[in-house]
């Protein structure tokens, strides 16, 4: 199973099952790929040459390799995941209104907005650690709504988690998002401090991001208001363990401007993710704008490669001698077994995408996991249980996508989201052409 395609006049194949990556010439690709006229094209001589290199490569394991989905099958039928990370959702409110939000009017499809306590925190920091049998490094993400709405019980739990994790043998990673309103110096001195990673939520130029990100105070705009903190925070940073993330529509599929433009205002880390929405919703992303998102992605590697990649862009990295292990690449994100989410009240959930949605409610801090049903069902998605993904050469990059996307769109956490994959795609076709480029 290889992939054949072209990007700005460089040739790549990647075999599938082994991960190799070749740059063939014109006469080598045109054979892999099937292009007709070959032998029209070139002499008998030269095609018969290129034979013999391409079957030295079949035998040495780095062309048509044989799948070994028996093998990790098994593996995976073996394995005993553990819980290794949790999202705390401290705060279910925010004080901004995004239009793309997926949490139900930032309550979560809750009558009010909530905040969880110190206590419901330390119960979590409790759980994880009880939960994580002998693994020493776990991770807790402070999530929304807007997490410094609640930012003393953020600092609490730290604090607690710190005052026990080597009582336990651990050691915890704490990533925090924010949208940026309430940062100050302060805050933005504590979050350095104590926070392995951050995500700052700016979808890109002044005029997107304020069309979608709206401020509960009429007439502010976002985007002016956090701009100077992100800049703060990150220049502190030294440009590290950070990401700009942002959110595309189909009101900007020019995309790759809002990338661009993060970059000329001096962000290193950016991420810009496309929306997840119903059809229905008047900014989600349908099959008929794939062509210009694909363009655009093409259009942003090129840039990077122009600019001597003076900024990463998170879908274009991509390592492939010490990338994720090979459970992760047949798993995924691990959502519903080795991530959790937890609610304010202390409800656990596969994921914060689902958090709200009762049917997936798989227990709680108090009394564990008591719903088996979904979490044995996550436990069993993998790319092998999934048939879109059998086929597909971007499965070991892509592990077969976002459960809680798929869900969403199709529900089904096993049939992954079409056009999300094309997209996905397009992604690691682009981070391969980097690749290439820098060799």
């Amino acid at each position: 199973m290889i992939h054949c395609f072209k990007m700005d006049n460089v040739n790549i194949v990647i075999d599938v099952h082994s991960g190799a990556i070749h740059l063939p010439d014109d006469l080598a690709y045109d054979i892999l790929s099937g292009a007709s006229g070959t032998e029209e094209k070139y002499t008998k001589e030269a095609i018969a040459e290129a034979i013999g290199e391409i079957d030295k490569l079949i035998e040495s394991g780095q062309l048509y390799t044989k799948s070994e989905e028996v093998k990790e099958t098994a593996f995976i039928a073996d394995r005993k995941p553990v819980v290794k990370s949790l999202c705390l959702h401290i705060s279910h409110d925010c004080n901004l209104r995004c239009a793309y939000c997926f949490a139900a009017d930032i309550s979560y499809g809750n009558i009010a907005p909530s905040y969880m306590s110190l206590e419901t925190g330390k119960q979590a920091v409790d759980f994880l650690i009880g939960s994580s049998s002998g693994r020493r490094n776990l991770e807790i993400d402070f999530f929304g709504g807007e997490p410094t709405l609640n930012f003393d019980v953020v600092k609490g739990i730290v604090e607690y988690a710190r005052s026990i994790e080597d009582k336990f043998g651990k050691n915890f990673r704490f990533t925090l998002t924010t949208n940026g309103l309430l940062l100050d110096s302060e805050k933005i001195d504590y979050i350095n401090k104590e926070m392995d990673n951050v995500v700052l939520s700016l979808d890109g130029r002044k005029h997107i991001n304020d069309s979608m990100r709206k401020c509960t105070e009429i007439g502010k705009s976002s985007y002016e208001e956090v701009l100077p903190k992100f800049r703060e925070l990150t220049e502190a940073r030294r440009h590290q363990k950070y990401y700009i993330r942002g959110t595309f529509t189909n009101k900007n599929l020019d995309f790759a401007a809002d990338v661009l433009h993060l970059a000329d205002l001096g962000f290193e880390q950016l991420s810009v993710e496309p929306v997840v929405a119903p059809e229905t919703a008047p900014y989600s992303i349908k099959r008929e704008h794939l062509p210009a998102i694909k363009a655009e992605y093409e259009k942003l590697a090129k840039a990077m490669l122009k600019r001597g990649f003076d900024f990463n862009f998170f879908h274009f990295m991509l390592d492939l001698t010490n990338g994720p292990c090979a459970a992760k690449r047949i798993t995924g994100c691990g959502a519903g077994t080795e991530y959790l989410a937890v609610t304010p009240e202390g409800d656990l959930y596969p994921c914060h995408q689902f958090a709200g949605d009762e049917d997936f409610c798989l227990g709680s801090l108090d009394k564990g996991i008591t719903n088996t049903k979904w979490q044995e069902q996550f436990d069993k998605c993998n790319i092998h249980t999934k048939p879109e993904c059998e086929t597909c050469f971007a499965k070991y990059f892509c592990s077969g996508g976002c459960a809680a996307n798929a869900f969403h769109l199709n529900k089904d956490i096993m049939k992954p989201d079409e056009i999300g994959c094309e997209m996905q795609k397009k992604r690691l076709e682009c981070a391969l052409f980097l690749l290439a480029a820098k060799s």
